[in-house]
């Protein structure tokens, strides 16, 4: 079959496009074609070996984790799933052995794993996962669409619904919301909770996009500062939850955007890893802090239940051939992009 895979890690040329074995599929898993495949920021941290994701070659690694597509084949045990179902794969596997798991948080598998990752993934035609990681998808959902969904409503799902439980009365504060996971909090908040929406991002037209989403108020942090704002557009008192993707560049403003007994919610660092928290604010505003990494089964399940509903809707930037993976990884690391960039077999 023809995959994008790494045979050691470099920048966007280590990407090779050619020839891999198929994969086959266990007893308890399925065999899907895919048919489209999202980027996320972990397939080029993967590439490049950072952030403790440096591996030993051979054998060669093909990259990608969410993906949609029709399924080929189902295990013997498979009794969900059947040839032609079409479906959306959570490309986080867990152990569905251990405490966490058995309780419903298989969210905290100490054991789970990223297909694309620690195995191979969906940069193919074809792709194998456990039948628990698929999820049936509605004719009116695109392969895109469904594609683009796992790693970035995951874990807002997890954040802002299931932790944090933002409420319909209440404002939540979505730090770039031209990213992937930025356009899915925008979603969540206005369409699935009802709450009011203030959204960041750089550019006026990026700006405009966020309020066709959903964001009631949008801060231009290039030319103003956040915390300021905020306190202007909420009568001086703050917002109820923060929703922090991009970690050390904004953790300043965006934590004293939060009023007292907010919440503030983090599920990526992809400005810097490293931020100084001041334990005073933090005990004497009585702020909670939640810390999350991706989901658990349960909030996919909701989550695909919503998006077959048409309550939500991924924002898509741009879908690549499969043969240029490579140019999607540049444009990726540009940053110059709104929504989910795709590739398609």
């Amino acid at each position: 079959m023809k995959a994008v895979y790494i045979e050691a890690h470099g920048e966007a040329e280590a990407l090779v496009y050619g020839e891999r074995p198929e994969p086959e599929a266990g007893s308890d898993d399925v065999k899907v074609r895919v048919r489209a495949s999202a980027l996320n920021r972990l397939d080029l941290y993967t590439r490049a070996g950072g952030r403790g994701l440096r591996r030993e070659f051979p054998p060669p690694l093909i990259l990608g984790g969410d993906c949609a597509g029709d399924v080929v084949e189902a295990g013997s045990n498979v009794q969900t799933l059947k040839a032609g179902d079409r479906v959306v794969v959570n490309p986080r596997i867990s152990c569905n052995q251990c405490d966490a798991c058995k309780s419903g948080r298989d969210d905290l598998c100490p054991r789970a794993r990223f297909m694309g990752s620690a195995s191979d993934g969906s940069y193919a035609e074809y792709v194998v996962a456990p039948a628990v990681n698929a999820h049936k998808i509605a004719d009116s959902v695109s392969y895109e669409e469904a594609a683009a969904v796992p790693t970035t409503f995951l874990p807002v799902w997890n954040m802002m619904v299931r932790r944090a439980r933002l409420e319909p009365w209440e404002t939540v504060l979505v730090l770039s919301a031209s990213a992937g996971v930025g356009t899915a909090a925008i979603q969540v908040a206005k369409n699935v909770v009802g709450a009011r929406v203030i959204a960041t991002t750089s550019t006026e037209e990026k700006a405009a996009k966020a309020r066709e989403l959903g964001a009631d108020e949008v801060i231009n942090y290039k030319e103003e500062d956040i915390a300021e704002r905020v306190k202007a557009l909420t009568g001086g008192t703050g917002v109820d939850v923060l929703v922090d993707h991009v970690g050390a560049e904004f953790f300043a403003s965006a934590f004293n955007s939060l009023r007292h007994g907010g919440r503030y919610t983090i599920c990526g660092a992809t400005t810097g890893l490293r931020a100084e928290l001041h334990l005073g604010l933090l005990f004497t505003r009585q702020i909670e802090i939640y810390g999350t990494f991706m989901g658990s089964k349960e909030d996919m399940r909701q989550i695909v239940e919503m998006l077959n509903r048409g309550v939500i809707r991924p924002a898509i930037h741009q879908v690549f051939p499969l043969s240029e993976a490579a140019s999607a990884h540049r444009t990726m690391e540009e940053t110059n992009f709104f929504g989910k960039l795709l590739l398609r077999p």
